[in-house]
């Protein structure tokens, strides 16, 4: 169909067009006055995605914002937010209320469910396109109550957030509690065995004992082998013993020096006594009776001497054998203390781990401690919902425009439906088209020539000869027009 064919159409047919668009807006101006009226109040609040710790002031791990936000808005349209709200506004302490929640429920389930059910369906929860912000919109009847359960429900999300975050920490902080105890029973117990052990061995600082067993097995070892040195000496001197006048300890004796000087000149005296005298004489008797004395005397002290070194071996032995075994008792002491050393250091390491774990776990304890009585989140209200001034539904504007473009459209659709079941020619086009027919003529509402048309195939000069004859009046109205 043309744009001229549908200008017709509706021209045509104005009145049904007309007709249905003022229904239409009568139907919207009606529903309009017969609504209730609605008014929506919006609460804004502002959610920390990257919340600093309390405690220790750390900046916790990135999270996705979009994961954060979504959580956050499934946290507000929650039950329980819902029936904190509710308690909030002391709708639960209403007697009507819980009249009516006994009558349609008889007792089942939760009062304060009950009403947070309706609560919930004229509630809308908007998070800001790329922002922390969250806009919590309720719709009421009244705009004091869609103020106050706009507020509620903010005050409330707020508060279960903080909720979630104490509980949280409470629990981690009983678990820590337990630990603690434990590690603490651990301890004392490694503590118990250490000292236990060190009281049995009566070890005051295993290290310093056994520097001082240690120094004191070096000392022997030092004496084991002056003791075996002097043995060896002794040894060597004593198998010299039949050559007792060289041996050193004669040599250098004081006694059979003087003894060997004094019998030098006793041989002197002797010899020039036996240039005078004879030996039988008394004096060279005498003389020889000393120096064989002094002789018997010489050899007595040498072999004293001699004795006497083997005497010194023995008792380089003697002393020797009992300095090694001093010596390995000594290093069966020194090997007990390092044994007990590691020990001590094993049960120390024990001692150190277990204190290590008490620590960390105290700390922990203790920063939970802190974060479960913390009055904080990471959730603020930003906007406190306001009672608003004129009602946000029905939209009389909106409905009013939309009527017009509704009304207009299914009048021009209806108008176009009847012209489908039952066409009319509406042009002299129509006529040639449908009918086949040839049109010469057409005539005004006052049946005067207004068009005239040349059929196919007429001869030059049809139309001056049709419009011969006429007014010329008419003639200069007519457009002349060929087919």
């Amino acid at each position: 169909m043309s744009l001229q064919r549908l200008f017709l159409v509706l021209r045509g047919r104005w009145k049904t067009v007309l007709g249905v668009l003022l229904s239409v807006m009568v139907l919207s101006i009606a529903f309009n006055l017969l609504m209730p009226r609605k008014y929506t109040s919006e609460a804004a609040v502002m959610v920390d995605a990257r919340p600093a710790d309390p405690v220790l002031g750390e900046v916790l791990p990135v999270v996705a914002p979009s994961s954060v936000m979504s959580t956050q808005v499934d946290i507000i349209l929650s039950d329980r937010v819902a029936q904190r709200a509710v308690v909030l506004l002391k709708l639960d302490q209403d007697e009507q209320a819980r009249i009516q929640w006994l009558e349609q429920t008889q007792g089942r389930g939760s009062l304060q469910a009950w009403l947070a059910a309706p609560l919930k369906r004229d509630l809308k929860v908007m998070p800001t396109h790329e922002s922390n912000v969250v806009s919590i919109v309720f719709t009421s009847r009244h705009p004091k109550m869609a103020a106050d359960v706009a507020n509620a429900f903010a005050q409330a999300y707020i508060d279960t957030n903080l909720d979630l975050k104490i509980a949280s920490a409470t629990q981690y902080n009983q678990w820590f509690s337990e630990r603690t105890r434990s590690f603490r029973d651990k301890l004392e117990a490694a503590q118990l065995r250490l000292s236990s052990f060190q009281q049995s061995n009566r070890i005051v600082v295993a290290d310093e004992k056994l520097d001082v067993e240690t120094a004191r097995l070096t000392e022997l070892s030092t004496q084991l082998v002056e003791a075996q040195t002097q043995r060896a000496t002794t040894r060597g001197r004593q198998s010299q013993a039949g050559a007792a006048n060289i041996l050193p300890e004669v040599i250098g004796n004081g006694l059979i020096q003087s003894l060997k000087t004094r019998l030098a000149e006793l041989e002197g005296q002797r010899q020039q006594l036996a240039l005078r005298l004879r030996e039988t004489h008394p004096d060279y008797v005498d003389l020889v009776t000393k120096v064989a004395a002094l002789r018997t005397q010489i050899a007595s002290e040498t072999s004293r001497i001699a004795s006497s070194l083997g005497i010194a071996d023995r008792m380089n032995a003697a002393r020797a054998a009992e300095i090694d075994s001093s010596l390995d008792a000594q290093k069966k002491k020194v090997l007990a203390l390092r044994a007990q050393r590691d020990s001590v250091a094993v049960l120390q390491r024990d001692v150190e781990s277990a204190r290590r774990d008490y620590d960390m776990v105290s700390q922990r304890l203790a920063q939970t401690s802190l974060e479960s009585q913390m009055p904080q989140t990471n959730v603020a209200m930003l906007t406190m919902a306001t009672e608003p001034f004129s009602p946000s539904s029905p939209k009389v504007a909106l409905n009013t425009a939309l009527s017009l473009l509704f009304g207009g459209l299914l009048g021009m659709g209806l108008a176009l439906l009847l012209e489908l079941l039952n066409r009319r020619l509406r042009s002299a086009s129509d006529l040639s088209e449908w009918l086949n027919v040839p049109v010469l003529v057409v005539l005004n509402k006052k049946g005067i020539p207004h068009q005239l048309f040349a059929p196919a195939g007429s001869a030059p000069g049809y139309l001056a000869r049709l419009s011969h004859g006429l007014p010329q009046t008419l003639v200069r109205g007519i457009s002349p027009r060929s087919v």
